[in-house]
């Protein structure tokens, strides 16, 4: 009688040890594709809303009239408009307390760096979820792969007549664990050297524009103080 090789009987006929090791590379594997989604909306709509911004910034437009629009966004700022928001609004208070231009620059530097942070712990938000993922997968897969061999080699020397036959089956079911461990790793793997990569990007666009922003409101207390 020949041994039923399908996959869904592998799956039931394993241990409960490597059942569970399955069980939790397959909850490894959709949490981490729940993430690689996620974090691709999130990472695209902040590159759009970066560039989208920053057009809307070098335009021309008063700044005045910029930060009241953003201001009156009722879901809230995100990116380089909350990081504008941030440096703004501290350039405004410090103006009218008729601070020297050196601690206007220097506040509005503090503000925008503490802004520039956040948006950056918001990025990298879940991207460690992924990396753990991606590098212990494999191992667990392999405790299961290891741990359903040596269960079926054990079986196997209690017997007196062996055969290939009868430990065949054992062995591809530990070795499902394996190519779950695998399954689980290589997209979260994929997924967080990429995300990384455009989050490093847009922490780079931040940065910039935080430092391009502060020269400008410097240039315009400079101008304001020569005119007085």
């Amino acid at each position: 009688m020949e041994a039923d090789m399908s996959l869904f009987s592998l799956v039931t006929r394993a241990s409960v040890l490597v059942q569970v090791v399955m069980l939790i590379l397959l909850s490894a594997s959709v949490l981490s594709w729940v993430v690689i989604v996620l974090k691709y909306k999130v990472l695209k709509l902040a590159r759009e809303e970066a560039i989208r911004f920053e057009d809307q910034f070098w335009s021309g437009i008063n700044l005045s009239d910029l930060y009241q629009q953003v201001k009156r966004k009722n879901t809230g700022s995100r990116g380089i408009a909350k990081i504008f928001e941030a440096g703004f609004a501290e350039f405004v208070r410090t103006h009218k307390n008729k601070t020297n231009p050196e601690m206007m620059l220097a506040g509005v530097q503090r503000s925008m760096k503490v802004a520039v942070a956040r948006e950056e712990d918001y990025l990298d938000s879940h991207l460690a979820l992924l990396a753990t993922i991606g590098s212990i997968s494999p191992y667990i897969g392999l405790f299961g792969t290891v741990w359903g061999i040596m269960r079926s080699f054990i079986a196997l020397g209690a017997v007196e007549h062996a055969s290939l036959a009868m430990v065949a089956p054992g062995i591809a079911e530990a070795l499902i664990a394996t190519a779950m461990g695998l399954f689980a790793a290589i997209p979260a793997v994929i997924a967080y050297n990429r995300y990384a990569e455009k989050v490093d990007r847009l922490s780079s666009t931040y940065e910039n524009f935080a430092e391009e922003f502060a020269t400008i409101l410097q240039r315009q207390s400079n101008a304001a103080e020569e005119q007085a």
